[in-house]
């Protein structure tokens, strides 16, 4: 589901979409997946390897992950790169749009490459702040228009991306490390408030 939004939209800007996976293994095309005529094929019942297009090679999920590509995009399993396998992953950019997709080992030799992680508490931040908007809409018993409620999304990711970025230059550290720093600053705000402490 997540992955293949992240194609679509991928595609609808500008972006290449080399290879995708999913259940039953991954296709890759070095000029380009049709992801329109993917998506149509599994919606229909079929899965990824099943696709007609002419030129794409057969790869399985594990050699997906290491495959040439300039942004990595696990969005469907956790801990699928690991200390391991994480040396030979190619990407210069992993966003995790699965949860929990780089463990622990995977991030240290990611970092120690100098591959840049966009880290799943942020980069799965919309479906989270999106269905907040659903609930205080509920709340007021007010629906706002899909434009709006769109912009909203897109402010305050941006705004939660910026944030991150400057604590991450602020403090020498990743980007997941920088996200939990704002994460647990803010609970100790609010612990702080309430006299908890």
């Amino acid at each position: 589901n997540v992955g293949s939004w992240v194609a679509r939209e991928a595609v609808e800007r500008g972006a290449v979409v080399v290879a995708v996976s999913d259940v039953a293994g991954g296709v890759r095309h070095e000029r380009g997946v049709d992801v329109a005529r993917l998506v149509e094929g599994v919606a229909g019942g079929g899965t990824g390897p099943d696709t007609d297009q002419p030129g794409v090679g057969h790869l399985s999920n594990e050699e997906l992950l290491e495959s040439p590509c300039d942004v990595l995009v696990p969005a469907a399993l956790g801990e699928v790169i690991d200390g391991e396998n994480a040396p030979r992953v190619q990407a210069g950019v992993v966003v995790e749009a699965a949860n929990y997709p780089v463990t622990p080992g995977g991030d240290k030799a990611l970092a120690d490459r100098g591959v840049e992680v966009i880290p799943d508490i942020l980069a799965n931040a919309g479906g989270v702040t999106g269905s907040y908007f659903e609930w205080t809409q509920n709340i007021q018993q007010f629906t706002w228009k899909e434009e709006r409620f769109n912009e909203e999304l897109r402010d305050r990711l941006r705004a939660a991306y910026r944030a991150t970025i400057a604590a991450a230059e602020e403090y020498g550290c990743t980007l997941r490390q920088a996200a939990f720093a704002i994460g647990i600053k803010k609970v100790a705000e609010a612990a702080r408030m309430r006299g908890y402490v």
